[in-house]
């Protein structure tokens, strides 16, 4: 009998192995997301402004931009499997001492600290999902580790808000934090042991910061996602002071977004298989046009779940354009994964920011859809500039 694996077996292997990651991410996707439905309900506990316990969603973003780059780099030569499992561990104990919170301050140091890995474990488990992926077939790899967090935006957040509401928003947290500690003994047992197929090289890795046009990629990130976090971050308040409907319909609301994500996720990963470039363009003019339509739609309740859904596949546009920055740049590849998720939280923060300044305003806040629709072509703006950068490449090298 042959020792080899069969191809069904390897196939079976690859499966679990991106399930696993997927976990991970759905873990951070659950941590992340679900603080904006809750809002309300820190406030309440706190008594605390909504401006104030929006210091939370902040926090966490910043989180994310401070912890990627710096452990990204730190762990860039240990093996995949050790340095996930040091991200996960910090995703417990941060969780669980966020669950624990005594105040808003407290919270907000702790949620903070809940950032750190969240980059470093999006880039790492995408780099790894890279490596195994077949030939032709890694963006839609990446994509399915990054389904993790677009499944929660269906199962999870709709379900942690449901409990929010009805118990306290600490059992969220204290859930992630259960979570993640099932996650770690999936990976120590599942993800293999090897060796990194590339050493990374720290000048190599800092020097993708050198490439302007990876900077232009990602403020298609910064500037155009943050159309979705501005709407996205409002939907509660949207539904309760515009739509009127009952506050069990945030939760549907909440669900459509995610079933958008999720399937956004799968046909555009796919669809970058063929052209990251391309698939981005689109994607950014629908979801000028779907914000613009989310300010009238958001008056009817069954209008505005259709809207919402369509935002919600622009995000599947992350591992798209990480596949884009891969091919760019052939080197640096653990730097890019971190600076992709310092882009998106940075978008995290200036989304919620500006619709924010908007709300206080006064405008009602389904105004929000017009400001994500400028976040939006702003994005559309910097693909255009990116495009043009990689037409003039390509021409240049086709003349040498």
């Amino acid at each position: 009998m042959s020792s080899h694996p069969s191809a069904a077996d390897s196939s079976t292997s690859t499966a679990a192995i991106l399930l696993v990651l997927a976990l991970g991410t759905f873990i951070l996707g659950l941590s992340e997301f679900s603080m904006m439905p809750m809002l309300p309900l820190i406030t309440e506990t706190f008594s605390t402004t909504p401006a104030q316990s929006g210091y939370a969603i902040s926090a966490y973003a910043l989180g994310v931009v401070v912890g990627a780059p710096i452990l990204m780099l730190t762990t860039a030569n240990i093996r995949k499997r050790k340095a996930l499992l040091i991200f996960i561990t910090m995703m417990f104990i941060a969780n669980g001492l966020s669950a624990l919170a005594t105040s808003l301050q407290q919270l907000v140091i702790f949620r903070f600290l809940s950032g750190l890995p969240h980059g470093a474990y999006f880039g790492a488990a995408i780099l790894l999902a890279a490596e195994i992926a077949p030939s032709g077939k890694r963006a839609s790899f990446m994509s399915k580790v990054f389904m993790g967090l677009t499944v929660a935006t269906i199962v999870g957040v709709p379900v942690v808000t449901l409990i929010g509401q009805n118990f306290s928003w600490r059992y969220c947290l204290a859930g992630a934090a259960a979570l993640a500690l099932l996650a770690l003994f999936l990976v120590y047992k599942v993800v293999p042991n090897k060796e990194n197929l590339q050493p990374s090289n720290i000048i190599n890795e800092m020097g993708v910061l050198k490439n302007k046009l990876v900077w232009s990629v990602l403020a298609i990130i910064i500037i155009g996602f943050g159309g979705v976090f501005c709407i996205y971050t409002y939907i509660a308040d949207t539904i309760l002071v515009v739509t009127h409907t009952p506050a069990y319909t945030i939760s549907i609301a909440m669900i459509m977004f995610g079933i958008g994500c999720t399937l956004g996720n799968y046909v555009l990963g796919k669809a970058a298989d063929h052209s990251p470039l391309y698939t981005t363009g689109f994607t950014l003019i629908c979801a000028i046009i779907f914000a613009a339509l989310y300010v009238s739609a958001s008056e009817h309740i069954w209008l505005m779940y259709p809207v919402v859904f369509f935002i919600g596949c622009s995000v599947g546009l992350g591992t798209v354009i990480q596949a884009m920055l891969m091919d760019i740049s052939p080197d640096g590849h653990a730097m890019i994964g971190a600076l992709v998720q310092c882009a998106f939280n940075v978008a995290n923060a200036i989304g919620p920011w500006v619709g924010g300044l908007v709300i206080a305003n006064g405008a009602l806040p389904n105004k929000t859809g017009y400001v994500a629709a400028v976040l939006f072509t702003g994005g559309f703006i910097m693909w255009l500039i990116s495009a043009l950068q990689i037409s003039k490449q390509k021409s240049t090298a086709a003349s040498y």
